[in-house]
């Protein structure tokens, strides 16, 4: 890792008009910087990866990575990720709708607060209302009440972390738009700015209303792994008691019924949910115990931590010699 050194991670898709615009506009932002712009095509079947070999070839700043398919954005971004170099990494789209000379200020306010991560707000956005606008404003209320991490616009793509806070992030699917719960996950200190936005000038944008299940189904992911990554038992074992409990009392209540009062059991629904529930419960408590081993064997080989430094200060005592 290279210090006071920018990477800037954009994952691009069909998008061969903008990736000239997209060097230029970069190179005149951060001319005062060190920098290097990494360019990740995601599987287009277009010229845009020509395009960034062209780019390449001018510009010594410019870096090119193509992807063998089309993986997602969320893969793309993990690819720029690791391949970075410099201590701050700034993930952006490359459909010049964010502007490049928000830059430097997102730097500055992450450096001044002693921030991790700045996070961008499209106070102002320049979308459709209707496909880009409503689902996203559906989906950041949905991630802001369930993660209670309090940010204004989640999927904006615009975005300055620092390096190894970026590398930590471990994102599938669609989890690009969770960056930020992702990060305070991680344990990292978070910040919002305004960034401008801008009408999209060529192609056409890949995201609209039809994410909207995906989302879904990533945030509860995402909760998961904010609260019982490490203690699956807490969810499983608890729902597995709920439902063994529920179960018991239902036969229990229907058995002394027989026994007392002579009950008819024969075909009564209420008796086999009952016992559906006690398997149930069992399977649930059996599923979070199995989960819970692997948790500790995980964590136990001694090369992962359920927890994260930021610093260290002072000299560090040498480890002793059995």
């Amino acid at each position: 890792m290279i210090e006071d050194f920018i990477s800037i991670v954009v994952p691009v898709y069909r998008e061969q008009e903008n990736i000239p615009l997209l060097v230029d506009e970069v190179a005149v932002a951060l001319a005062d910087y060190t920098y290097e712009l990494i360019l990740v095509d995601d599987g287009s079947d277009d010229d845009t990866f020509a395009r960034i070999i062209e780019a390449s070839e001018h510009d010594a700043h410019v870096q090119g990575i193509q992807l063998r398919r089309n993986f997602g954005q969320t893969a793309a971004m993990s690819a720029g990720f690791e391949a970075a170099r410099g201590e701050y990494i700034v993930y952006m789209d490359g459909d010049l709708q964010t502007d490049p000379a928000d830059i430097p200020r997102l730097l500055k306010r992450l450096k001044d607060d002693d921030l991790d991560m700045v996070n961008g707000w499209r106070r102002n956005r320049k979308d459709s209302g209707l496909s880009r606008n409503f689902p996203s404003r559906v989906a950041n209320a949905l991630i802001r009440r369930s993660t209670k991490v309090r940010m204004h616009d989640y999927g904006c793509p615009m975005k300055l972390i620092r390096s190894e806070v970026a590398k930590n992030l471990r994102l599938y699917g669609e989890q690009h738009r969770f960056i930020p719960a992702m990060a305070a996950l991680y344990g990292a200190r978070l910040g919002e700015e305004v960034v401008s936005h801008r009408p999209r000038r060529f192609g056409e944008s890949k995201y609209g209303i039809g994410r909207t299940t995906r989302v879904l189904v990533d945030l509860l992911l995402v909760m998961f792994f904010q609260h019982f990554t490490d203690r699956p038992l807490q969810l499983f074992g608890s729902a597995g008691l709920l439902s063994f409990g529920t179960g018991f009392v239902i036969d229990l209540w229907l058995s002394l019924g027989k026994l007392l009062f002579d009950m008819e059991l024969a075909g009564r629904p209420l008796l086999q949910f009952g016992s559906l529930l006690i398997i149930s419960g069992v399977l649930l408590f059996g599923i979070g115990l199995i989960m819970e081993m692997q948790v500790r064997i995980y964590f136990g080989s001694g090369e992962r931590r359920h927890y994260t430094v930021r610093r260290r200060v002072g000299q560090m005592p040498e480890a002793v010699e059995d």
